[in-house]
């Protein structure tokens, strides 16, 4: 398979994803955290199905289109392993949907961050809220739940908290 129909797999599968978080959502209140920014592509795919709902992003390094800024307030700078444990106790009713696309070229890195996300994540997560992940996650109180049918179970991963 080539790159680019590598990369389109995974940016369906993200959109995939991330809408069946945002159904299964639907009737819980709560944020939306964004770990990652980028270009500010899932961010404002984020704006589009959830208007209603305040969008806090985590970046270590905001760099984003400039129609992807987040509000004034909704952006966090800085090492996910410093604003994330101040983030549960900022907003400590939790989030309803979290979105983590954190996954670089290394996959010892990937491993390392997505082990600190299990133990990061379920804090800031509300009973019942989702994760949407481009890495695999481990933690006691998040379910893996299967991807849309179209998704192959390795490509994109949604979770819910119990």
């Amino acid at each position: 398979m080539s790159r680019l129909d590598s990369v389109i797999r995974r940016l369906e599968a993200q959109r995939a994803c991330i809408d069946a978080a945002v159904r299964a959502i639907a009737e819980l209140p709560g944020l939306v955290l964004e770990l990652g920014l980028g270009n500010g592509r899932t961010f404002d795919h984020l704006r589009d199905r959830l208007p209603e709902r305040r969008i806090i992003v985590f970046e270590r390094d905001p760099q984003p289109h400039p129609d992807c800024w987040p509000p004034e307030g909704d952006l966090v700078i800085g090492p996910l392993d410093e604003t994330l444990p101040e983030a549960a106790r900022r907003w400590p009713a939790g989030a309803a949907l979290i979105h983590s696309d954190i996954g670089t070229g290394d996959p010892a890195r990937n491993q390392r961050v997505a082990n600190r996300l299990g133990q990061l994540l379920p804090p800031l997560l509300r009973r019942g809220g989702m994760v949407a992940s481009d890495q695999a996650l481990s933690a006691p109180t998040l379910v893996s739940v299967p991807p849309p049918d179209s998704i192959a179970s390795d490509r994109y991963f949604l979770y819910r908290r119990t």
